[in-house]
């Protein structure tokens, strides 16, 4: 069954019980992003009508200048905290909002943007803007999940339309979302691609990264590099040191970790570790 159809046969089934039952409100909520996952929602196209006779799209900025007070069935949430006036927003959207779904590596991990959390903020607002002390910024960039209860997380960078229209299918039915969880290797074994770490000597984060690309990177011989996050009970340490062990440098290994979702915990640790190894090896520094 495809996604439209499967979206379809639950909009049937609203407008049959829409005497007794209103469609759940849906609400789209930014914070420090791009606003890549968002336009994920955006790019369903012929699954969109869809996804609009299934649900009350009561708050979408991107999409709509109609915006509805809450309160809200469904909140998606992209992006990460990075300011105090958002870290006061998140428990205002939580407040009214029923369920609460974090969308993409900023909302589930920091994003790119929680590499200022290896450095002293400071010095990128002086670098950046010409009057620093008019900015009011936190000095790390963290996910959803550090300041409120989330009650369902889909990552990537950007997140699968795929995945995304199974969440919402899933809780329009009032059921658990049914979404993969193997790691990218998995996905590179069922597809026949030749693994580019015992191939071709490349660094890859496949072993340890949560399904949802497609494998992609690999299919182009370059190394995975974590965009999906890492996937449940990842062994990142022992991947990594395998990896120096055999040759890898940190200076390869750092920016694999240090990426979409630099703070997931798994990622986080594994990267402090390296670099740790290397100072202990080499005497090389890396903040």
């Amino acid at each position: 069954m495809t996604d439209s159809t499967a979206l379809q046969n639950t909009s049937a089934a609203e407008n049959s019980a829409v005497a007794v039952r209103p469609r759940p409100r849906l609400a789209v909520f930014k914070f420090a992003s791009c606003d890549g996952c968002q336009l994920s929602l955006l790019d369903c196209e012929d699954e969109l009508l869809a996804v609009a006779s299934a649900v009350e799209i009561a708050y979408f900025p991107e999409a709509s200048s109609r915006m509805l007070p809450g309160p809200y069935d469904v909140a998606l949430v992209e992006g990460s905290i990075t300011t105090p006036h958002d870290a006061q927003r998140i428990q205002d959207v939580r407040r009214i909002s029923r369920t609460v779904v974090t969308i993409g590596a900023c909302a589930t991990a920091g994003g790119i943007q929680s590499l200022k959390n290896w450095a002293d903020h400071e010095d990128y607002l002086r670098c950046v803007y010409a009057s620093p002390e008019y900015i009011s910024t936190l000095a790390t960039s963290t996910p959803i999940a550090d300041h409120i209860k989330v009650d369902f997380e889909l990552r990537g960078c950007p997140i699968s339309r795929h995945q995304l229209l199974e969440v919402i299918g899933a809780l329009v039915n009032g059921r658990r979302p049914r979404l993969p969880a193997h790691s990218v290797c998995l996905d590179c074994k069922r597809k026949g691609t030749v693994c580019v770490e015992v191939a071709q000597g490349i660094p890859c984060l496949g072993p340890v990264t949560h399904s949802g690309c497609g494998a992609i990177c690999p299919g182009y011989d370059r190394g995975c590099y974590g965009c999906f996050g890492p996937v449940a009970q990842s062994n990142c340490q022992s991947l990594t040191t395998q990896y120096l062990d055999t040759g890898s440098a940190a200076e390869t290994l750092l920016p694999l970790l240090r990426n979409f979702n630099a703070s997931a915990p798994e990622f986080r640790e594994a990267s402090n570790r390296v670099a740790e190894i290397s100072i202990e090896r080499n005497g090389a520094s890396h903040r």
